[in-house]
């Protein structure tokens, strides 16, 4: 008997034959390690980092002697079990703050490009922050060789994107502002002729708003984002251009040549909604340009025109 046993195992050797639902995929050395030969074999053959596999159906496995000779196919259970699989990659991007510079298959090669970074300048505070996806279109790996060619230019444009947004958030935050509505941009430059709360000949009360002149044509920007809620010709005034706001605040643009703008349209800060001119009251061309408050007018230059 263990001559024969001996003999046997001589010529053949056991190896089991995986089957799911009663359909053979494949043979393999042991039954004990299915995910983790899948998982060698994807990583050598795909070459990314593939942290662990998930087999979402019960693999069966049958005990056969075969040739000696005979070898397991691990591409053909990869293959039958396409469908039948879960796997986690597993990647590391590198960061600057909130902007990923470059993403790299493993802890070492991340470290290494945070190394070469530094030599250039220590001060940069990069970050590696270790990630998990199930797709793999998400991990889009650079070869480290050429990781280590774009690192330090994704690093430069990194840091110029965060100064100019840091740069952004300080000009907004030094912008004027009513009510909580920030004054973006003046509507238009020029000579002040007149002031708010001036009187004159002709008009009937004090100056409700600021006159400044400029030549006819010049374009009028709107100095935040609103809701148009007036476009029309409006009496003395002339061509008129009212602007809400939110918040309780509008602003008025008056004797402008041409409108650009209609009832309703949302608008922009900075967006040119209208051109100078000297329609209805007035004795020149300029932008007469108010500034109302819960429908009070205030004084346009303690935000804008100091």
């Amino acid at each position: 008997m263990f001559l024969i046993i001996a003999i046997l195992l001589i010529k053949y050797k056991p190896i089991y034959k995986v089957s799911i639902s009663g359909e053979e995929i494949g043979y393999l050395d042991t039954k004990n390690t299915l995910e983790e030969s899948i998982k060698n074999k994807m990583n050598e053959t795909q070459k990314v980092n593939i942290d662990s596999i998930q087999i979402n159906a019960n693999p069966e496995y049958e005990c056969k002697l075969v040739d000696r000779n005979a070898t397991t196919n691990e591409e053909k259970i990869i293959a039958n079990l396409k469908d039948k699989i879960t796997v986690t990659y597993k990647y590391y991007e590198i960061a600057l703050s909130e902007n990923t510079i470059q993403k790299v298959n493993t802890l070492e090669e991340a470290e290494e490009l945070i190394n070469l970074v530094k030599e250039e300048n220590n001060t940069i505070d990069l970050t590696i922050d270790e990630k998990y996806t199930q797709n793999k279109e998400e991990l889009a790996i650079t070869n480290l060789e050429i990781a280590k060619q774009e690192i330090s230019a994704k690093t430069k444009e990194a840091i110029k994107i965060q100064e100019a947004k840091k740069a952004e958030e300080e000009r907004i935050k030094a912008m004027p502002e009513v009510n909580g509505i920030k004054l973006a941009i003046k509507p238009v430059s020029g000579t002040i002729t007149s002031r708010y709360g001036a009187s004159s000949k002709i008009r009937k009360s004090n100056h409700t708003g600021l006159d400044i002149a400029t030549s006819a044509g010049t374009p009028i920007k709107v100095v935040a984002n609103g809701t148009v809620t007036n476009a029309k010709y409006s009496g003395s005034y002339g061509n008129l251009v009212k602007i809400n706001h939110g918040n309780g605040i509008e602003t008025w643009y008056a004797h402008t040549n041409k409108m650009y703008v209609k009832v309703g349209q949302k608008v922009n800060a900075g967006e040119v909604i209208a051109t100078v001119g000297s329609t209805g009251n007035s004795t020149g061309n300029h932008l007469h340009f108010e500034i109302r408050v819960n429908g009070k007018h205030v004084n346009p230059q303690k935000y804008l025109y100091k």
